[in-house]
């Protein structure tokens, strides 16, 4: 049962990347996020840190936006610390976090659990 959830699991990321692949200045930001433990205080998806905001929608909240997100990465206010990121490792950082709003919404308050615990999510 274990290898039949985790070869569905798998498979559907595998169609998801594929359908939604990640550019690569989206790529250069992941990758600038996990260098720089940035999970450690911030969430995408709720899941990561809880020092720090959860990020998965900033670049599409109304209220903040790519603008926002590029000013926050060195600012270094109240328990961020000071980052000193290239205007281009901004622009990836922004790149990576606009990849990830584009696949959904956090929390998902309209998800669908079916009777064996299966979560359907509302995709973007």
């Amino acid at each position: 049962m274990f290898g039949l959830y985790n070869s569905i699991l798998y498979n559907k990321e595998i169609a998801m990347k594929k359908s939604n692949p990640m550019s690569e200045a989206a790529l250069e930001g992941e990758k600038i996020w996990q260098e720089n433990n940035c999970t450690a205080c911030h969430q995408i998806y709720g899941l990561g840190g809880y020092l720090g905001p959860d990020l998965t929608n900033i670049i599409s909240n109304p209220k903040k936006g790519k603008k926002y997100a590029k000013g926050m990465f060195n600012s270094g206010i109240k328990s961020m610390p000071k980052f000193n990121f290239s205007k281009q490792e901004k622009e990836h950082l922004a790149e990576f976090l606009e990849h990830i709003d584009k696949t959904g919404h956090y929390p998902d308050k309209h998800a669908k659990i079916d009777k064996l615990g299966w979560v359907t999510l509302n995709y973007k």
